[in-house]
This record gives structure tokens, sequence and C-alpha cells, in this order.
């Protein structure tokens, strides 16, 4: 009865596993070079797309920040909106456009910074480091999901046509485009840049529209200028006094920094010179620079103008919470002073924009993940596959939602701190590599831009510390949930190749005319006593016949914190006498049993390898294993043999003494 159940229900059950499981990223392929060989030699680059085009599919995310840009200015910074997005322009042009631009030097393949951190630190510091900025990114992610999702039910519930209806139904409206998008990525999203380009074509063309009539307005009526200045005279006095306090506000602005690095993590997709190579892709490099420039000026641009208009022509009392212009400044100009139809067509634009910067945001979570986790052996399996993980966000999302109650404006502070963070280390990461390349003007220019950025950050954490809490509550999940796979996966071979030299693999076929007998050895002095005592020892606690043979086998721990590597084993006889293979690994029980497995397939033999027990408390003997690579090497070792050969009969043999 018990076979027939498991008949009945096995195959939904399998064919539900499978589609959960189906495939990778959609959007890139880096989570597939997970699997254990490498991409063959001779498949085509991918041509990509020119830089213009590219830029649109950056613009989704960057320029549709313009929906709710100049209404957090305005919240943040009152009558002084246009000095301090003039200031914050000035950071943009000067600061982060230099800053990425260098960036897409240094990681040409769209690692962004936290790739150029990383290969500053080693070991576990390092894994941690890029953890806390992978927690960062996922706040600046997740957060343009849910910000855009509000925004966009923003716009949809302000509309004229529309508000009796949907009143009061932003937060479930929002819930509703999360959730859309969501299913979209579940049942498999492909980046489409044409649609991209379509949406921001049409949605800056209409904000040009907006901005040249809200310009038209500001002029003809001369009064609305004099009656700013005068009342920004009134309250701060004198330019100098505007521009301290310009300084102060500018970190509250900081959502209109948020594209660049997105800019640099579409790199791959930039079209490239024939001449490209994957070392020296010096067209796709100069492409991307062309992209980053491009979109900096263009929301340069509409950032000045959008704040001045918006500063000037809407009443004050409109931009806060409940007013007709929270959340949607442009919006409210458009149906003003061009009609409902208008307004509403620009509604649609800017929701739809809003909406596919959450689609784009979405993509990056899916490829930002894979490309760290599982080469730290810290993601569970399953996290490999697009679909569980569209799951987990998209619950996330609704979680971050139902916080902030859908509040463009209480999301601002979690969104900017994401942003202000990943500029920052981008900013030092930058500072470190014009300094390694000994550019004495560049270190001291982009020190002073890292500075800047850092103040930036602090000032905006202490002012809003929404965005921390966020940021501290996804680094302590990806710490929490890293480590125990981590944990889980301790006795998995996580070697990817074995490679032999000349020389281990003439000691290898000479050794497999007998017995294949290995002795593990620790190094220590190397010298001709320790060899031969080991031997002794070894023959002793295990009753060997003197007659049989041994090579040594030696591992030295190289960065006990990495996951997955290739193995080189190189044969070197020591004192004219004994044969030893050395091996560098990031743990000597993995090292060990892919070695044994190799030479298995390699020989069709069993070999045989011989340990001493390690002393110790073997709990403290497995955090050595752990976290440094060492300890209860002789137990772990079966244990990696035995997850990796389900075969008992076919598995090296373990001899402990």
């Amino acid at each position: 009865m018990a076979t027939t159940e498991h008949t009945r229900t096995s195959p939904s059950a399998g064919r539900l596993r499978t589609w959960m499981l189906e495939g990778l990223s959609d959007m890139g392929k880096a989570g597939r070079t997970a699997k254990r060989r490498p991409e063959p030699a001779a498949e085509p680059a991918h041509k990509g797309q020119s830089w213009w085009r590219v830029m649109c599919l950056t613009g989704v995310d960057y320029f549709s920040t313009l929906g709710y840009q100049p209404g957090i200015a305005a919240l943040a910074a009152g009558l002084l909106s246009p000095v301090a997005t003039i200031v914050l322009v000035i950071v943009t042009l000067a600061g982060a456009l230099p800053v990425y631009r260098r960036v897409a030097e240094e990681s040409p393949h769209g690692q962004g910074s936290i790739s150029m951190l990383e290969r500053l630190l080693t070991f576990w510091k390092g894994k941690l480091f890029v953890l806390t900025l992978l927690g960062f990114a996922a706040t600046d992610f997740l957060i343009t999901i849910t910000l855009s999702a509000a925004d966009a039910s923003t716009h949809l519930v302000e509309n004229p046509h529309l508000t009796d209806v949907l009143h009061d139904k932003q937060l479930l409206i929002t819930l509703i485009l999360i959730a859309l998008l969501g299913a979209v990525f579940l049942k498999g999203f492909l980046e489409a840049i044409g649609v991209a380009v379509a949406l921001v074509g049409s949605y800056l063309a209409l904000n040009v529209v907006v901005v040249a009539v809200g310009l038209w307005h500001v002029i003809t009526e001369g009064h609305v200028i004099t009656d700013w200045s005068t009342a920004l005279t009134a309250e701060h006095g004198n330019v100098l006094a505007m521009i301290g306090v310009a300084l102060l506000v500018f970190p509250k602005l900081a959502l209109g920094l948020s594209g660049f690095e997105t800019g640099v993590a579409v790199m791959p997709h930039v079209e490239g010179d024939p001449g490209d190579t994957e070392q020296d892709p010096k067209g796709r490099i100069r492409g991307t620079k062309k992209l980053l420039t491009a979109a900096a000026v263009i929301m340069s641009v509409f950032l000045v103008s959008t704040s001045f208009i918006t500063t000037l022509l809407i009443p004050e009392k409109e931009f806060e919470d409940g007013g007709e212009a929270n959340g949607r400044a442009l919006a409210y100009l458009a149906h003003d002073y061009l009609g409902n139809a208008f307004g509403t067509v620009y509604d649609v634009s800017t929701i739809a924009i809003l909406w596919f910067a959450g689609a784009s945001a979405m993509a990056g979570l899916l490829n930002l993940m894979p490309r760290y986790l599982p080469r730290y052996g810290m993601a569970p399996h399953w996290a490999r596959a697009v679909r569980p993980m569209v799951i987990v966000f998209t619950l996330v999302g609704f979680l971050v939602t139902w916080i902030f109650d859908a509040d463009v404006d209480a999301q601002g502070g979690a969104y900017a701190t994401g942003v202000l963070v990943l500029i920052s280390s981008a900013a030092i990461a930058v500072t470190i590599a014009a300094r390694q390349a000994r550019q004495r003007g560049w270190t001291i220019a982009f020190a002073v831009i890292s500075a800047v950025f850092l103040y930036t950050t602090v000032l905006n954490v202490i002012e809003r510390p929404d965005g921390v809490k966020i940021g501290a509550c996804f680094i302590a999940g990806i710490i929490l949930i890293s480590l125990l796979s981590r944990l889980a996966r301790a006795f998995e071979l996580r070697v990817t190749s074995v490679d032999l030299d000349p020389m281990a693999e003439r000691f290898v076929r000479d050794i497999a005319s007998r017995r294949i007998r290995f002795i593990a050895n620790e190094p220590d002095n190397r010298d001709i006593a320790e060899y031969r005592e080991k031997i002794e020892q070894i023959r002793h606690d295990n009753d060997v016949p003197t007659a049989e043979d041994f090579v040594f086998v030696e591992v030295t721990v190289t960065d006990p914190s990495e996951f997955e590597a290739g193995l080189t084993v190189r044969g070197e006889v020591m004192h004219d006498r004994y044969r030893v293979l050395t091996l560098e690994s990031s743990s000597v029980p993995n090292a060990l049993a892919a070695l044994l497995l190799h030479v298995r397939d390699s020989t069709g033999s069993l070999p045989h390898i011989y340990f001493e027990w390690t002393e110790g408390n073997p709990f403290a003997n497995f955090l050595r294993f752990f976290l440094f690579g060492q300890g209860e090497v002789a137990p772990v070792t079966r244990e990696v043999l035995r997850e990796a050969e389900a075969d008992r009969e076919r598995r090296p043999r373990v001899h402990v003494g």
C-alpha cells in the first residue's frame, strides 16, 4: 500500500519540483557556470547592443525616479529644492560619474565595485565584507521594487478618472503590482531591451513636454520667480546660507544617484569592437562610459528643470502626505496644465516605466546573489534556480510594503541608504585601484569623492535610520542563511577538477601496478626522519607488511573560506627516496577525497589512504575543519567520499590508526 501511495503522489510532486527548479536566471548566464565543466572555448561571444539602447535598460531604473524624486526633493528641501538639486547634479557629474567610469574599466564584465573590493580582502573577513555589501545591494534592489510599485499605485489612485473608485486602495494595488511582477518571473522573464527603449523614449518625451510647458508658465507668469526668490531670501537670508543649508539637505535627495550601479551591471549587454576579447574588451568599456555619461547628463538636466518647475508652480501643501502632488509632482503638473487626457497618458507611461524598473531590479537580484553565494558554498542548491528565489523576494517585498504602508516618502530613506552605501564602496574601490596603479592625482581626487559620499551616507543614516535597519535585516538574514548553507554542505565534494603534473602522473601509474597506498602527511620539517618515522608508524598501527609501497600526500591549506576550486597535484621526490604528492586547497579532506576518486577513475583500482587519529576534542576539531579547512581530517575525508560515492564497493578505502 505504501508503494502504491508513493506511485500516486510522486509524479505530481516531481513535476512541481522540476518546474520550481527549472533553469537559472533568464537574464544572465553567470549562475550556470556552477556546473563542473568549463564552457566550450569555441562558443561565440555575445554580440551585444548599441550603448544607447542599453542605456534605456539602465534608464528604466534611473529615469523612472523622476516619478517621485521632485516630490521627495520638495519635502526635504522646501523652497531650496532647486539649489539642493544643483548640489546633487554637481556630485553626480563630478563624483559618481568619474567613479563608475573607472569601475567600468576595472570590472568590464559587469561585476561592479563589490568584485573590486572582493579582490582586496581574503579569508573570512573578505567573505563577510562581501555579504554585508550584498545586504545593502539587496536593500537597494528590493526597495526599488517596492518603492516603484508604491509610486505606480500613487499615480493610479490619484488619477482624476480613478480616484473615487480606488481611494484608500493604494496598499492593495501595490501588493497586486508586486505579485504580478513575481508572476511574470515565475512564468519566465527575458530581458527585452526593445521594451526598455520604447518605455524610456516615450517617458522622456512626455517629460520634455511637461518641462517645456512648466518653464513656459514660469516665464510668462513673472511673479512666480519673484515670489519664490523673495520667500527664499526671507527664509534663509543670503546666498551663502542657502548653499550651506542645501549642502545639509542634499543627502535626502540621494535617490537621484540610483542608476549608476545598474549601469555597470548591464555592461555585458553593450556591443564592443570586433577585436574585443574577454580579457580586454576596449569597445565595451568605451560604450559603457558613453552610456554612463549620457545617462548622467540627461538625468541632471531633468533633475534641475523638474525640481525648478515643481517648486515654483505647485503649492507647498500639495507635496505633503495626502496632497495631490505627493509622490507624483510632474503628473500633477501634467493634469493641471495639459488636461486630464494628457495627464492620463503621462500616468500610464509613468506606471509602465516604474513597473518595468521593478522588473529590472528583480532581475538584478536574481543575477547578483548567484554570482557570489554559490562560489562561497553559502547558498542552498535551490537558490540557483529562478522560481524559488522569485517567491522569496516577492514575499519579502510584500513584507516591506506592508511595513511602510506603501508610502513612497517613508521608503526613500531605505532606498537612499542602499544606493549611497554601494556608491561609497565603489568610490573607495576606485581610490584603492588608483593608488595601486600609482596614479597620485586620481588617488587624491577619488579619496575626496569617497569622503563626500561617506559623509552623505553617514548623514542619511543618522537622519533616516530605516535604511540601515532594513539593510541590517538583509545582512543578518544573508549571513545566517549563508553559514547554515555552508554547514549543510560541509561534507560536499567541492573540487571542480583535478590536474596531475607529469611527475605525479608517473607516481600514480607506477603504484597502480600494485596496491595503491597513500599516506596523508601534515608537512612539518619535511626532513628524512619525518618521512621514515611516518612510514614506520603507519605500518605499526595498521599492521601493513614491510614490503608494501607508499606515496605520501601533503595538502597545504590556502584560503579556507573558498568553497569550490580546481586541484593541481605536483609530484616530487624527497631525499632521493620518498615520493610525495603535494596539493594546495581550501580544505584538506576535500582535496584528499578528490584525489582518491580521480586516481580510482584514472587507474581502475581502488586506492587506500592511511591517517593518524587527530588529538583533541572532536567538536573543536570539526570547527577547525569548518572554518580553517583542517581538523578532524580522517573521518571527514571518509564522509566526503561517502557523500560523493554511494556504492561502497567503489569507494576508496580509508584507514585510521
